[in-house]
């Protein structure tokens, strides 16, 4: 049963089903005092969306609580056990190592959210870590994690930056900070690894168990390699999603991929200037692992990690339950390719469906990468093209327009069959290519004016362009022009802890 608390004014309904059903799968664990909390930045919307009083909140004592100096009566602050395999590699034990779920509430939708603290210092998971944050990280996981929403593909929120009034060690000495998270829930593939590499069956059952009522009811008593198919399906269309919009998480391991679908983790994530498939902006992934062009490829090889995990509840037969999963594997890529099919000929301003329509996209993508056309931008004035007119869509092509030109007359030959007028189609073009997305430069620019000059103008500003990413107007124009090859060349963001 949910209990509403409060605490001088600021009131929560916490009802901590993880810690409450899962012992045993976390630590109970506190914040380390911080000795001067202050607002950097509070969310309203989501605020009021977790049902949440958004005014008695950005207050001292709010900053107090989102700091972890105070925990709201109700609350269970825990630290989450998790493995994962973090480029490849198994690590048997990680955790939350500088993270506290304080607690889940029911948003106003009826959903369950978790309420998380990042950077609230050390853990028994945080092994040689001092489990803090540097505010610019946490501005970037708030920004990142905005636009992504108001793009409309899933993703954790978060609710609150605080900085701590404390410097944290880096490369140098960089302000303090600690961001509140929002999430559908934090269970990931790494969680379930956690338990099989102890061959832990009882609380992978349980795991599971809770997972699927939680995030997949629909499947509560059928059998669990309905559950591997429907992550599998969940997933899919998530990456398809990034996928179409340019977005390169940067560290696709598994403790970052969460079972609820959502987007989780913006660490060294950074979106696509100019088209490339081998594009890698993150600064730990010097191999290319998980390049834009190899996320569908990396989310089956991360699944396929997940069901391993799943065998010992598949079947009894141990031959059996390979098969099985194997054959539901299989269907990640029907699934993607269904799902980027659907998306992307939205994107062309297609409608009906011809055999030749999955050419016709591939073809665009290569007159893309020939011509160093901007990823955003090429697909948001197409639809000037279906109007007749090509000149802004030709302007975002740095080099060879050959392979466009080839394209073009094919292209505006199969929107007439579409038999719907040019002015409907571009119309609805442009519902679906964004005119602006976080440019890399300007995303750096206002994290660099926040951290150095205590200067958070920038990022407001650029937060609020990005509320509204798909409405072309003036006064955003300059949030939505390419970067130059000085601003791409080199380029590289970092992991952030």
């Amino acid at each position: 049963m949910n209990k509403a608390f409060e605490f001088q004014g600021v009131q929560f309904k916490f009802d901590n089903s993880y810690a409450r059903e899962l012992n045993g799968f976390y630590t109970p664990c506190q914040a380390e005092a911080v000795p001067a909390p202050r607002w950097v930045k509070f969310n309203h919307e989501l605020a009021e969306e977790l049902g949440l009083d958004a005014d008695a909140l950005e207050t001292q004592e709010g900053a107090d609580i989102f700091s972890g100096n105070i925990v709201p009566p109700g609350a269970m602050p825990i630290a989450q056990a998790y493995a994962g395999h973090q480029f490849g590699n198994l690590s048997p034990q990680l955790g939350d190592g500088r993270a506290l779920l304080l607690g889940e509430v029911i948003d106003r939708n009826g959903m369950r959210r978790d309420i998380q603290l990042k950077g609230s210092g050390r853990t028994p998971f945080s092994r040689r870590g001092d489990g803090k944050a540097a505010i610019g990280p946490m501005l970037r996981e708030f920004l990142m994690g905005e636009a992504m929403y108001h793009l409309g593909i899933p993703t954790t929120r978060a609710l609150a930056v605080v900085a701590t009034g404390e410097s944290v060690y880096r490369d140098t000495l960089l302000p303090g900070a600690v961001l509140t998270r929002v999430a559908a829930s934090h269970i990931r593939i790494g969680t379930f690894e956690y338990f099989a590499v102890r061959n832990d069956v009882e609380s992978l059952r349980r795991l599971a168990d809770y997972t699927i009522k939680r995030h997949y009811p629909e499947l509560i008593g059928r059998p669990y390699i309905e559950f591997l198919r429907a992550v599998s399906a969940r997933q899919a269309e998530l990456i398809a999603r990034w996928m179409c919009v340019g977005f390169i998480h940067g560290v696709m391991n598994t403790d970052n991929v969460a079972l609820s679908g959502e987007t989780i983790d913006y660490g060294p994530c950074a979106f696509m200037e100019h088209f490339d498939p081998a594009t890698v902006f993150s600064s730990i992934d010097d191999r290319g692992r998980y390049a834009f062009g190899k996320q569908p490829a990396i989310a089956q090889w991360n699944l396929a990690r997940f069901a391993e995990t799943m065998l010992p509840l598949l079947d009894e037969d141990s031959d059996r339950a390979v098969q099985l999963a194997t054959e539901a594997l299989k269907t990640f890529s029907e699934q993607f390719e269904k799902s980027w099919s659907a998306m992307v000929r939205r994107k062309l301003g297609l409608v009906r469906t011809e055999a030749d329509d999955a050419a016709l996209v591939q073809d665009f993508l290569n007159a893309m990468q020939a011509g160093h056309a901007d990823y955003t931008l090429a697909w948001r004035y197409l639809a000037d093209a279906a109007e007749s007119n090509p000149a802004r869509l030709r302007s975002v092509f740095r080099s060879d327009t050959t392979k466009l030109d080839d394209w073009l007359p094919r292209w505006l030959a199969r929107l007439a069959r579409e038999n719907k007028p040019a002015m409907e189609i571009a119309a609805d073009m442009r519902r679906v290519n964004p005119y602006v997305i976080p440019r890399n430069h300007l995303v750096e620019e206002a994290l660099e004016a926040a951290t150095i000059n205590n200067d958070f103008a920038p990022f407001n500003q650029l937060l609020g362009v990005l509320s509204d990413p798909y409405t072309e107007r003036d006064a955003v124009h300059l949030y939505a022009i390419q970067a130059t090859p000085e601003q791409t060349e080199g380029y590289r963001t970092f992991c952030g802890t």
